[in-house]
């Protein structure tokens, strides 16, 4: 895909996609050190965030948040760029874990429950931060009522690794295989279609009749086409998967 075929597009949030799959060559090279690196086994979360970041879902982030990133997020709800960024994109680790790092000396192999190596960090910056202001300035709360507040607190490990990301392959998926576009690839799926404008709709359950009625009426509203965006995955009690 060119930019002349998506020109007519809005540009992607921070201006650029930021696709972190490294080249095949670059890939060989990075199996071929990572047994000489630690390895962090990522949780579910984790892996959905990796994904993201991975496929320029989280553009322009080109890794985890360093110290400089969330502080400034976690603030200002900015990047260090400036860029508007609402919520820290961060890699919890153990204590234990953390203190095995070296920040701008070593790299981790960042690895599948099945031990497969899905990319590798370059690391920034180790560091534990203030979980409390995290949460008040994320989720305005620190009530443990809050889900959200819940497991940052309880859940999440209490140390942070930021730095920049090399993909080796993504996660593997073997349902809805051809709805599963990463944002270039939806990119050029309007370009061959011919659309020109879009209106989106993002859903983490079924569309209900005010959706419905909703959606098609701002599509309507703007003479554009309309894509159904749904969260998939990870999902709170109550919703379903898909």
């Amino acid at each position: 895909m060119t930019a002349s075929t998506t020109s007519h597009l809005i540009p992607p949030h921070g201006g650029e996609l930021a696709e972190l799959i490294a080249q095949p060559e670059r890939i060989s090279e990075l199996k071929g050190h990572s047994r000489e690196w630690s390895s962090w086994d990522l949780t579910a979360r984790q892996i959905c965030d990796l994904e993201l970041l991975m496929s320029g879902g989280f553009s322009p982030l080109r890794g985890f948040m360093t110290l400089a990133d969330y502080e400034g997020v976690c603030h200002n709800m900015r990047l260090k760029s400036g860029v508007l960024w609402p919520m820290p994109i961060t890699l919890d680790i153990s204590e234990q874990f953390a203190k095995s790092l070296k920040p701008g000396s070593s790299k981790i192999a960042l690895r599948d429950a099945e031990g497969v190596m899905l990319a590798v960090l370059h690391i920034e910056d180790v560091w534990q931060p203030d979980k409390k202001i995290e949460a008040k300035s994320v989720f305005n709360s620190t009530s443990h009522a809050h889900p959200g507040v819940d497991y940052l607190l309880n859940t999440a490990y209490p140390w942070y690794v930021g730095g920049r990301i090399e993909g080796v392959q993504a996660p593997a998926h073997y349902d809805f295989k051809s709805l599963r576009l990463t944002p270039t690839e939806l990119r050029a799926e309007f370009a061959r279609l011919g659309w020109r404008r879009v209106v989106a709709f993002q859903t983490r359950n079924p569309m209900h009749r005010a959706h419905v009625e909703l959606t098609f009426r701002a599509a309507k509203q703007v003479e554009a086409n309309l894509l159904i965006h749904p969260s998939v995955g990870m999902t709170k009690p109550g919703d379903v998967d898909y």
